[in-house]
């Protein structure tokens, strides 16, 4: 059983994927993620605690793991951010592998950066925020 302060070890087969676990938007995300990961190939990070960060032989930036998703591959040779991780991610996930090659059409990387970047900027908009306090609203 692991602390608070001892970093959580994974598989050598599953990447790390940080993100932003003070962000309703973000761990909504996550738990769409977590259901589609029926073969364990992801683990999830909150990013900002930056003292259990993973091991990685690309410099992690703490600033740049809030603003966007960073995923760090098996054995951490490679981080990607953004689109570049959901991207990574698809290939992963049984239910995206369909989904995965349309990713790589020109322009739907620069497309889907785009829109991600936007999301990740606005995602404290995305869902309401009252005194510094957000909640996904519930469903009606």
């Amino acid at each position: 059983m692991t602390t608070a302060t001892e970093p959580r070890t994974t598989s050598s087969a599953s990447a790390n994927v940080l993100y932003d676990a003070a962000c309703p938007f973000c761990c909504f995300s996550v738990g769409i993620l977590k259901k589609l990961d029926w073969l364990g190939k992801l683990h999830f990070q909150n990013a900002r605690d930056t003292k259990n960060l993973p091991a990685s032989d690309v410099p992690l930036v703490p600033k740049r793991l809030i603003e966007e998703m960073h995923l760090i591959t098996p054995g951490g040779k490679n981080v990607y951010a953004g689109f570049k991780a959901f991207r990574w991610m698809t290939w992963r996930l049984p239910a995206t592998w369909l989904l995965a090659p349309l990713l790589y059409i020109p322009g739907i990387p620069w497309l889907g950066q785009s829109m991600y970047l936007w999301i990740a900027k606005n995602r404290f908009k995305l869902v309401p925020c009252k005194d510094g306090v957000c909640a996904i609203p519930p469903r009606a």
